[in-house]
């Protein structure tokens, strides 16, 4: 038989992954810096790193990644952060990953394709740069 989760540790996760969607990066390091997982994922599999990159705060980024966030953690679609980056035309948020060691063949459709797909040539620019 499976426990229910805590709320107050409900809770808090939700107000961490709320920080990251909105690019409030100081107070989510803190969290992070305190013990949080860099990696933490929602029920959906979408890490930190994820929700950061696609609503575009690439300071949020470059600072989960300095704390040994993964670039390249796909959810449970087969996503990546770059790939969502790339889908959204979040130019800083691709370099900060690409800087950050993502990799551009990544994924399921991978940020290369999504950006053939969505003819974000700029973005294909970036990634024979690395």
């Amino acid at each position: 038989m499976t426990e229910a989760p805590d709320p107050e540790v409900v809770e808090l996760a939700t107000k961490i992954f709320d920080l990251a969607r909105r690019g409030r990066t100081e107070e989510l390091v803190a969290y992070v810096d305190a013990g949080v997982p860099a990696d933490l994922t929602n029920d959906r599999g979408d890490s930190l790193v994820m929700l950061a990159a696609y609503h575009g705060h690439a300071g949020t980024v470059r600072a989960l990644l300095e704390r040994g966030a993964d670039a390249d953690r796909v959810n449970d679609r087969g996503q990546t952060p770059l790939a969502g980056a790339v889908f959204k035309g979040e130019a800083e948020v691709v370099e900060a990953l690409l800087k950050g060691g993502a990799d551009p063949s990544a994924g399921t459709p991978s940020a290369v394709d999504t950006a053939r797909m969505f003819g974000r040539t700029e973005l294909l620019d970036l990634f024979g740069e690395h």
